[in-house]
């Protein structure tokens, strides 16, 4: 089989023999990431508006304070507090909005319906106000280029003598990567193939 550039970082992995190399490429993967959004891309302008509309999770921002480019790093967070600070002050209206509409709405408004629960327009407000800290560009990136190498990962399963050899006698994987690879197993093998493929998942995952 012919390698291309998904089949390359999913054989390596696989290569390491290590207890679980979905978490050896997952790892390698969050590490080039991190590097590539302090690289050229910090002035790529589709880059900042993902950074300014997801920013970092706290792992991330880490990792990234501690990688050498401290100038690309501060000219994103400047961005980003931005454009955060904009939308932080459009949800703090409307949380001021819910809750005065909520106490203003009468009993008979509240039992027939005709106005939200206090309590619904508040969830409303305080899931907003959520949002701003929930999402992260890298961890993103990272889900993309996971589900990818998922998918190579079958490819090569199904297509690849070589490979599916090495993975059934590899040391497996841990507990949550063998769960999402049973799950993905129905929609990306043949019937057919499904109870070979659950019972080597299970031999790899029980064996001393």
């Amino acid at each position: 089989m012919r390698y291309h550039i998904d089949t390359i970082p999913v054989w390596d992995a696989i290569k390491l023999n290590g207890e679980c190399f979905l978490c050896a490429l997952k790892r390698k993967t969050e590490l080039g990431e991190v590097d590539r959004y302090l690289g050229a891309s910090v002035m790529e302008p589709d880059t900042r508006i993902q950074v300014n509309q997801k920013g970092f999770c706290c792992n991330h921002q880490r990792m990234l304070y501690a990688m050498d480019n401290r100038l690309g790093h501060a000219l994103m967070l400047e961005s980003h507090v931005s454009e955060t600070r904009e939308r932080l002050e459009k949800i703090v209206k409307e949380i001021k909005s819910a809750a005065k509409g909520a106490s203003g709405a009468s009993l008979l408004d509240k039992l027939t319906g005709k106005s939200p629960s206090a309590a619904k327009l508040m969830e409303e407000a305080a899931t907003s106000l959520e949002a701003l800290t929930t999402t992260c560009v890298v961890c993103d990136s990272i889900d993309d280029n996971m589900g990818r190498y998922l998918h190579t990962f079958f490819h090569l399963y199904q297509n690849d003598t070589e490979f599916r050899k090495k993975f059934e006698g590899s040391k497996g994987m841990c507990i949550p990567h063998a769960t999402e690879l049973l799950r993905m197993a129905a929609s990306e093998l043949p019937g057919k193939a499904l109870p070979e493929f659950a019972a080597t998942i299970c031999r790899l995952e029980t064996e001393a």
